[in-house]
């Protein structure tokens, strides 16, 4: 057990957009309600897994929707409490023991810092990706058959409501629906989780990695080389292409960010081309037509110079940046994890390949 600081969130914040791969909502915005948010109630308590009580119960709470719209339509964080306690007293729960993020991604990693420090709860090191991901099914605990529901979804206007579904697509599918309508973002409080379930079916010390990952990028002792062989030699990843973004598809969607980065390569690669997929989170890498990194795996950009990670919705022509592969948790290269978040579901025709494969045959056709 340990409290979390103003650094400790700065750093966290860093390390989370980075492995959102692209989505998760901004991490300025969430980084700054996080911060407001201990500044006025005190530090937040950061607990593991192990410290839990198997019978305690847990809810997360996370933003829903397009990432470009949380830059525009602003949350006042008076939802997040909200739809937390919506969903804690329509589980007829006394007590809940604490939160944890869903994902790791810019805003959603920030999100239950808020509902934590407002409401005097410990934050549990633990969440359900590992990364980011789109669909509210790509989770860890849906692998393991743990229902997304009862679910609370709410707005910045005040509209509030509980869903119940048969199964966790359909929580997808009317959640989504019901986000185009708010404004295409909305606050989600769902998989009310134990802490038995947590151990078995989370992706543990997310927060603490996302930490480790932030101190490294915020470094301002180490040159990018440094930096960058320290942070890949952290995550087993991979920097796959050095490019300027040439040309960016982009459109918002059925509550999706959705679109195409193309890059140009320089330096070490000023010979070659990349094609990345998105949607909200980056998906497909394709270096000179060849695929070389594919969902769920994770693929991060982050800036030539600074290491900063790059989100979808600041992507923008001329930028430099560095493209990072790294390996997803094993749950996701499992046959239902393929089945649930691999490129097949997002309509790619691919076979899942692991990173480790690609990058390795990349480099025999090369030689």
């Amino acid at each position: 057990m340990r409290y979390l600081d103003k650094a400790a969130i700065e750093h966290i914040a860093i390390g989370a957009a980075f492995l959102g791969t692209g989505g998760g909502g901004d991490p300025y915005i969430g980084k700054l309600m996080a911060i407001s948010a201990i500044e006025k109630n005190g530090p937040v308590q950061l607990v593991t897994v192990d410290e839990i009580e198997d019978e305690d119960f847990f809810i997360p709470t996370a933003m829903m929707g397009a990432p470009s719209v949380s830059s525009e339509k602003f949350p006042n964080g008076e939802e997040f409490v909200k739809v937390f306690q919506k969903l804690s007293q329509y589980l007829g729960k006394d007590k809940i023991a604490g939160t944890y993020p869903m994902e790791a991604g810019g805003v959603n990693s920030m999100i239950p810092i808020v509902v934590a420090a407002q409401l005097g709860l410990p934050l549990v090191d633990c969440d359900g990706m590992g990364r980011a991901f789109p669909e509210l099914q790509m989770v860890t605990f849906n692998l393991d058959g743990i229902s997304a529901t009862p679910m609370a979804i709410t707005d910045e206007k005040g509209n509030i409501g509980i869903f119940e579904t048969i199964n966790n697509r359909w929580t997808e599918r009317l959640a989504r629906t019901a986000t185009v309508e708010m404004g295409a973002s909305s606050l989600v409080s769902l998989y009310p989780t134990t802490g038995l379930q947590m151990k078995q079916s989370g992706v543990h010390h997310i927060v603490t990695l996302s930490e480790k990952i932030g101190q490294i990028i915020a470094s301002k002792h180490k040159d990018a080389k440094d930096k960058l062989s320290e942070l890949l030699t952290l995550v087993s990843g991979y920097e796959l292409f050095q490019g300027k973004i040439v040309d960016v598809i982009r459109e918002t969607k059925g509550g999706f960010n959705l679109g195409r980065i193309n890059l140009e390569g320089i330096e070490a690669h000023k010979d070659g081309m990349m094609k990345i997929h998105f949607q909200n989170e980056n998906l497909i890498a394709e270096k000179d037509d060849e695929v070389i990194a594919m969902t769920p795996d994770l693929l991060c950009l982050v800036d030539y110079e600074t290491l900063s990670p790059v989100t979808t919705e600041s992507l923008k022509y001329g930028k430099r940046v560095r493209v990072i592969g790294l390996p997803c948790d094993h749950k996701w290269r499992t046959k239902k994890g393929i089945e649930t978040a691999g490129p097949r579901y997002f309509g790619y025709d691919y076979d899942y390949v692991p990173i480790e494969e690609l990058v390795n045959k990349a480099v025999k056709d090369h030689v």
